[in-house]
């Protein structure tokens, strides 16, 4: 999740550039990645990159690798919409402040595009986390071909299976609150928006002055 992240960032924060060299290798990697199954991106990193580097890639690092590519291009475009959700008129009240372009990313925008993005990367990250079963199909013992392999030595699959679905729910219903909590303390601080002052001898409806 967050090598995953990290990686969403730069993708996201690239395809918001204006510099062809930086934009478009950041559109061709998030379309190329989100338009091929998740299986697929785990068989590519498991079968053909250790074939072009000369050497073999552990099940491990097959996986973690593969899983930080697929989502690093999902999260990229969440925070493409969180970058483009924070008002115009924040950019250009930092650039009359005298504040660089890095710097009002760095203290401007992100802060505010990070409380924006909270609900879509919780959700993100629980897809992540559900879909890390996937790499039982390369071999690697994750909590599911661990279920498996126990399941086929003591044949009792529905117990096993209706452990790991638990496993599963608890962690994730875990994560979800821990979002709404983090989205309510990143919420604090944030005042109303000031009542405008009524005109003096204004008429009056239903107790306000207008």
């Amino acid at each position: 999740m967050g090598l995953g992240f990290c990686l969403g960032v730069v993708a996201g924060v690239a395809r918001l550039a204006r510099t062809p060299w930086v934009h478009t290798p950041a559109v061709l990697y998030v379309e190329l990645v989100r338009g091929v199954p998740l299986v697929m991106v785990i068989f590519w990193f498991y079968f053909f990159v250790p074939i072009l580097a000369g050497r073999p890639l552990s099940n491990y690092w097959s996986a973690l690798i593969a899983f930080v590519v697929f989502e690093g291009a999902y999260l990229g475009e969440i925070v493409r919409a969180g970058i483009q959700s924070v008002p115009r008129g924040q950019l250009d009240a930092a650039a009359a402040t005298g504040l660089s372009g890095w710097q009002t990313m760095r203290h401007i925008v992100l802060p505010q595009a990070l409380r924006n993005m909270v609900p879509s990367l919780v959700t993100q990250f629980i897809v992540l986390f559900k879909d890390t079963s996937l790499a039982s199909i390369i071999g690697f013992v994750d909590l599911t071909k661990a279920a498996q392999n126990i399941s086929q030595r003591e044949i009792r699959p529905f117990e096993m299976y209706l452990f790991i679905a638990v496993v599963y729910w608890l962690c994730t219903f875990t994560l979800s609150r821990l979002g709404r909590r983090l989205e309510v303390h990143l919420s604090r601080g944030l005042a109303p928006a000031p009542e405008r002052a009524a005109p003096a001898g204004g008429p009056r409806v239903q107790g306000r002055a207008w």
